[in-house]
């Protein structure tokens, strides 16, 4: 049975003052992330407030191990790229 995770990270982005300025910030994160990373990724919740929102970022493997893996790389490149603006992450698992 193959193993999927999801990785989501909570953002405060306390120095955008538009959607603007969020989508930019989030965009580069989601690209970088993507980039280095074999995942998807996506903003799920808060789209319409310009200071907060959430990611999360999935894999599929056939090995659990890997999964976790692969995504506790992303949570530790995101905390790197956003610093202080990531204020939380939480991995699951679809069974």
């Amino acid at each position: 049975m193959p193993a999927i995770g999801v990785l989501t990270m909570e953002l405060r982005i306390e120095t955008s003052h538009s959607l603007k300025e969020k989508r930019h910030v989030v965009k580069s994160l989601k690209d970088k992330l993507r980039h280095r990373h074999n995942i998807s990724i996506a903003e799920v919740d808060y789209q319409d407030q310009w200071q907060h929102a959430l990611l999360a970022a999935v894999t599929v493997s056939p090995s659990r191990q890997y999964a976790e893996q692969t995504l506790r790389a992303v949570e530790d490149d995101a905390y790197s790229l956003a610093g202080d603006c990531l204020s939380g992450t939480t991995l699951d698992w679809v069974d």
